[in-house]
């Protein structure tokens, strides 16, 4: 098994309700197992997009697929909870990434781990940190102190996503 962790974020429509199927949909993924979810965070959306604000969570998984595998299963919850892909950092129904791999660093024209652009996100970082383990904690603290992303993320009172694992 693998330690993995995910983004998940939302910004059309019922965005608490899109992350909560995602998470049934993955928990459902056979050699699978969610382990930790992160609060859920508001975040003001990257790229210049005009949009609605995001929801964010991070989630800490273990996994017997191999990271492309576990992409393709990532892409079906997408697809099935309608995301369309016309504008980069557009709006999304759903947006699920994987973060971390295990201890793999590499890259092809599909997938890179660990993400390519996590260091520049504060909407990945602080959720991030709710769900790392002590051996990844000041890896993630480090990049949390030095992202250069000023743009604001906010715990929803409130809100949270169930998982029946944990």
């Amino acid at each position: 098994m693998t330690e993995a962790y995910l983004s998940l974020g939302s910004n059309i429509g019922n965005r608490l309700s899109n992350i909560q199927t995602a998470v049934d949909l993955l928990s459902q993924t056979a050699g699978t197992t969610i382990c930790a979810v992160s609060q859920v965070y508001e975040t003001q959306p990257v790229g210049g997009v005009p949009q609605d604000d995001f929801y964010n969570v991070a989630l800490r998984i273990q996994t017997a697929q191999s990271a492309l595998l576990l992409l393709d299963k990532l892409h079906d919850i997408e697809q099935s909870l309608k995301r369309v892909r016309h504008v980069h950092w557009g709006p999304r129904t759903i947006d699920l990434d994987i973060l971390v791999f295990g201890n793999e660093v590499w890259s092809n024209d599909i997938l890179t781990i660990p993400h390519r652009e996590m260091a520049n996100r504060r909407f990945v970082l602080e959720p991030l940190l709710d769900v790392v383990t002590n051996n990844r904690r000041q890896e993630v603290e480090r990049l949390l102190a030095s992202t250069t992303d000023t743009n604001w993320v906010r715990v929803v009172t409130g809100a949270k996503v169930e998982n029946e694992n944990i």
